[in-house]
């Protein structure tokens, strides 16, 4: 279902949300995770449906299978990449933000103002206003960012 990279990555991913390190990951870690990255008001009924998503307890197995239950029906990331190039006839690997904008903003399933605020936080432009969709289709397929070669 995943490459060994992809798999070594979960990994990662859930050593790091195990705060308490015993191979199970609770509300107290989903809490605790959280809170490292500013989420302080978290309620628990939300704490209780996360968790609940899974059959039992979330070992790294079962975080593996949610992951994977999660994508499947997503594209490879070389047809996402593909459907972007449309977009970029001269093939340079980026797109304008204001084209971006303006086709998420008015084409089939719109995007809101802060659905585009937090796209553009997570890939912003250059100074030229150009967005790489590249690395976009990385973080779809993979789940984070490729780290500089």
């Amino acid at each position: 279902m995943f490459e060994q990279s992809q798999i070594q990555e979960y990994k990662e991913a859930f050593t790091i949300i195990d705060q308490n390190r015993d191979g199970i990951i609770s509300k107290d870690d989903l809490r605790d995770v959280l809170a490292t990255m500013g989420q302080l008001n978290v309620k628990n009924e939300e704490l209780e449906a996360m968790v609940k998503e899974a059959s039992g307890p979330i070992n790294f197995t079962v975080f593996l299978t949610m992951f994977g239950e999660k994508l499947k029906g997503a594209d490879p990331e070389d047809v996402i990449v593909s459907a972007f190039k449309v977009l970029d006839p001269e093939a340079t690997g980026f797109i304008k933000k204001e084209f971006i904008e303006e086709l998420l903003t008015t084409q089939c399933d719109r995007f809101t103002a802060e659905e585009m605020t937090n796209l553009w936080a997570a890939f912003p432009p250059d100074v030229a206003g150009n967005v790489d969709y590249k690395q976009i289709c990385y973080v779809i397929t993979h789940g984070e960012e490729k780290e500089d070669e």
